[in-house]
């Protein structure tokens, strides 16, 4: 059965997954086995009790406070001034910045850090552990070690190639070796995730390449969600992190344009990214499942923007006035 319709049909089961509802808390999403029983008893004492609103929240909310920002949406702004666009980001009010390419990119850590900006996130060579050279996972292992230099906390798988996606075969295949690359990081403290476009939530073979990951990763292994995409493939991200909750190191905020027809697997246009607040996909609620689920981090992200420091500026605004 596939993730859709799990989230439409919670009363049925499929495969070794079930839904159950639970008053005010949306659905929880338990696998029966030793591993996510302990998971999911965590998570229903942090379900249990009552959610407090953002508004409530305040300044004390652990996401505004400390709000990052996925710098891949100021790609070619950092390639023409990294030190100036990384100052426009702390005088935005980021706290953070969750950089990519690395083990590439230090001199972009280097200079946020300089900043005041935390890095404690980054998008990775993601080919070292998703199809490892060898089986010891040489070259991961030297990412590892990189990031440990570097005092990172978090690595994130941010894309999968055509080639490791065709059939639910390949999911499986690539699910076994980030368990194994996720084993690996743990050892030296660093929690690896996977972040998701569309793509993994197409209908195949009667399952979707999610179904796989969420069935087949181990506890080692957690999720970067990404609420763009989704909505993109007409999912409620809402509803997905409460289904993950304890599963989900970190989240990725962006908006999806009004009055797109949904789902979209593929690409989307530039027009389709959204600041925060100017789209279909509202934010609050979504906060709020975070805190509920354990999310660490939330990093803003846009995609594609005619303005993106502009855009940025605007997306951060709108979380403080919430």
């Amino acid at each position: 059965m596939s993730l859709k319709k799990r989230l439409d049909c919670p009363e049925r089961f499929g495969g070794s997954f079930r839904w159950i509802e639970k008053a005010s808390c949306g659905f929880l999403w338990s696998h029966m086995n030793r591993r996510n029983f302990l998971r999911t008893s965590a998570s229903a004492s942090i379900l249990a009790g009552t959610t407090q609103s953002l508004l409530a929240l305040g300044d004390d909310n652990v996401y505004r406070k400390n709000i990052g920002l996925q710098i891949y949406t100021l790609r070619d702004q950092l390639k023409a001034d990294l030190k100036g666009t990384l100052k426009a980001v702390a005088d935005a009010g980021y706290q953070q910045v969750e950089p990519y390419g690395f083990p590439g990119g230090l001199e972009m850590i280097k200079i946020a850090k300089d900043l005041g900006l935390g890095v404690n996130s980054i998008h990775f060579d993601w080919e070292a552990a998703v199809n490892p050279t060898d089986a010891g996972f040489s070259d991961f292992k030297k990412i590892i070690e990189k990031a440990k230099d570097t005092g990172l906390s978090h690595l994130v798988v941010p894309y999968l190639h055509n080639k490791d996606r065709k059939n639910l075969d390949d999911y499986k295949r690539v699910s076994g070796n980030l368990n194994k690359a996720a084993v690996i990081a743990q050892e030296a403290e660093i929690q690896l995730a996977y972040h998701n476009h569309s793509f993994e939530f197409q209908p195949m073979e009667e399952s979707t390449g999610y179904d796989i990951f969420v069935q087949e990763f181990g506890d080692e292994m957690m999720f970067e969600v990404d609420v763009f995409w989704v909505k993109a493939a007409d999912l409620d991200p809402v509803s997905l992190i409460k289904g993950l909750s304890g599963r989900v190191s970190q989240l990725h905020l962006k908006d999806i344009k009004k009055g797109l027809k949904l789902p979209m697997y593929g690409g989307l246009p530039k027009e389709a990214f959204k600041e925060l607040g100017n789209g279909m996909i509202p934010m609050e609620p979504i906060i709020e499942a975070a805190k509920a689920a354990g999310v660490a981090h939330c990093h803003v992200e846009q995609d594609q923007s005619p303005d993106p420091i502009a855009s940025i500026k605007e997306s951060v605004a709108y979380l403080k006035g919430l």
